[in-house]
């Protein structure tokens, strides 16, 4: 059979034959069936080429938002883009995926966002595909203050290029001032894209203003006025936990139980003038961030970070410094000794410790980062409080190397901000900590100490929405006496009915101390029920110790409960995340 393809044809000569010999006996309305088929699949191809996928790591909402703002530039410069949270995407689908951006932060101790464990540990994996169809930038969120600062988009930068990848635009490592960026990286990414995919420049059309509900954020922040603070701690208690209500009227601000508010602080007037005194500064000085201009003195109260020392300011502050002290700290490979000289220390101890002859109030300033907004768990339902929100917070004070500590946030809104004054404030959404969409489901809440707030906006909400779901709270504290957070509401949810059942844990009340890992166990066999039965379970609190123990404590419940093994158990509580039934608000 004569080859019928032309000679510059990149078919194999075997292969021309065979489609020749195919052809030859092929109706006309076959081939043309076939032309129509082919040229289907070539457009969803160069369909597939085109889109571009913004994949995000979230702990507190930050990359979700970061990733929206992507997609929509990608299009409006004409570019297919979606999001995707890596809590629901497979390793499988990200095969299909030829153009990727990745929006990831990292949390605690170069952690991945809890939403994303299982996507990262997956992907780290000797198992994960190759990925060399794969174009790919990444976006790191981090904070400098931690020690493994942005670990979480690195290992997906480097992760990427192992498995084949095409990095086509260099990643970008973000502290938590990152709009600017953000922006810089946004903008090169997307263009980037721009050079290799398809561009439909219909999408550029301007379109009529709508009017929409303003958007709050860190770069536009709601000024809502401290109408409440009560101390939450009865007299003699080792706590100071104040209860805050901030004013909505008029703000148009809307958030939903589980969400955080952010809240933008400012340093103290007394941190400020130690400062000063040392740097023997005058606050009136001008100077400059960022191109904008501001004296001194509002710059160190309102602007910048006084409180938060890093090893990467140490390093960039020894580069001016040039102490050989110093310097050997940050050179040790063993990172426990610098560690440990970071810990409880501030600006005014470097300041002090290793003096910079000849130091200018500008060279000064364009060391530090900004102030960064403190986030707390909202302690109320919009439903039950329309005008306002409300905050459970624990005020932070302590002594250490000869000076008196304070958190600067936490004494901000005990001490500094009046009532009926404003604060600088914006929710920020937390999707992965929600109640069930059915309000049948039973819920199971376990919550120590400020891990209660979340917990009070959830039975706000429950009652306000008519839930007729069961509703179990695990609570712990110090003292019964003086530490009972809410007491009297708590108490009031249960005669009513709403709180189906109560177990504290008040770990200083008598000589052998109790938790609420150690309720939970105590009550293993009508908690596994519960969960049998479709509960969601709920944590909410300290990161490094608490839900640790109460994670493995669950683990420990149903694998003595079910009589499975340690592994069937592992895969059991894997399931429920999974499912979206075992949910953590954890710092």
């Amino acid at each position: 059979m004569a080859n019928n393809f032309p000679k510059n044809s990149p078919l194999n000569p075997t292969i021309s034959e065979k489609l020749s010999s195919l052809f030859s006996e092929m109706h006309d309305d076959e081939i043309n069936w076939l032309r129509e088929h082919l040229n289907t699949l070539a457009q969803k191809a160069a369909a597939k080429a085109s889109e571009l996928l913004v994949l995000y790591g979230t702990e507190s909402g930050n990359a979700e938002s970061l990733a929206e703002q992507t997609a929509e530039k990608a299009n409006k410069l004409g570019l297919k883009a979606k999001i995707s949270n890596m809590a629901d995407i497979s390793l499988e689908s990200l095969k299909k995926i030829d153009n990727l951006l990745v929006i990831v932060s990292t949390w605690g101790e170069g952690d991945p966002p809890e939403s994303a464990t299982e996507f990262h540990e997956a992907f780290m994996a000797d198992s994960a595909p190759r990925m060399e169809q794969v174009n790919y930038s990444v976006l790191a969120l981090g904070d400098t203050s931690y020690e493994h600062f942005c670990k979480t988009g690195k290992d997906f930068d480097t992760r990427l290029e192992n498995l084949g990848g095409n990095r086509l635009f260099e990643r970008k490592d973000c502290d938590v001032d990152f709009d600017d960026d953000f922006a810089e990286w946004a903008d090169g990414a997307l263009k980037a894209f721009s050079n290799i995919l398809t561009v439909d420049t219909s999408s550029n059309a301007v379109s009529a203003p709508t009017k929409t509900a303003v958007k709050y954020s860190r770069k536009n922040p709601c000024q809502s006025a401290l109408s409440e603070r009560i101390n939450l701690n009865g007299s003699g208690s080792a706590k100071e936990t104040i209860h805050l209500e901030l004013d909505l009227s008029d703000t148009g601000l809307t958030y939903q139980a589980g969400d955080s508010l952010a809240v933008q602080p400012k340093n103290s007037d007394q941190l400020v003038s130690t400062l000063l005194k040392t740097v023997q500064f005058d606050p009136s000085t001008n100077i400059s961030i960022k191109d904008e201009n501001y004296s001194l003195g509002e710059a160190l109260k309102s602007v910048l970070d006084i409180n938060t020392i890093s090893i990467p300011f140490l390093t960039r502050y020894n580069a001016i410094a040039n102490n050989e002290t110093l310097a050997g700290l940050l050179e040790d490979e063993d990172k426990s000794n610098i560690q440990s000289y970071i810990n409880g220390r501030d600006l005014i101890d470097v300041l002090t410790d290793y003096p910079v002859k000849d130091l200018s109030p500008q060279s000064l300033v364009d060391l530090l980062r900004k102030l960064p907004p403190r986030l707390y768990s909202i302690a109320s339902s919009q439903k039950a409080h329309p005008d306002s929100v409300h905050l459970t917070v624990a005020v932070v004070s302590y002594e250490t190397h000869g000076r008196k500590r304070e958190g600067v946030c936490s004494t901000y809104l005990a001490n500094r901000l009046d009532l009926d004054t404003e604060a600088d404030v914006f929710v920020t959404p937390n999707k992965n900590f929600k109640l069930p969409e059915n309000t049948d489901a039973p819920i199971i809440m376990v919550g120590p100490g400020t891990g209660i707030a979340p917990f009070r906006a959830f039975m706000q909400e429950r009652k306000a929405i008519g839930a007729k779901g069961k509703n179990w709270l695990f609570f712990g504290d110090q003292h019964f006496i003086t530490d009972f957070l809410y007491q009297a509401e708590w108490q009031a949810y249960q005669k009513e009915g709403l709180l189906s059942k109560i177990d504290l844990a008040f770990s200083r009340d008598q000589k052998e101390k109790v938790y609420v890992q150690d309720k939970m166990i105590a009550n293993a066999k009508e908690l596994y029920a519960w969960l049998e039965s479709g509960a969601y379970f709920y944590v909410c609190g300290d990161a490094s110790r608490m839900a640790h123990d109460v994670d493995k404590a669950l683990h420990h419940i149903v694998q003595e409960q079910a009589k499975i093994s340690e592994e069937s158990a592992a895969e059991y509580v894997k399931t429920m995340k999974a499912e979206k039934r075992y949910l953590r608000d954890v710092y």
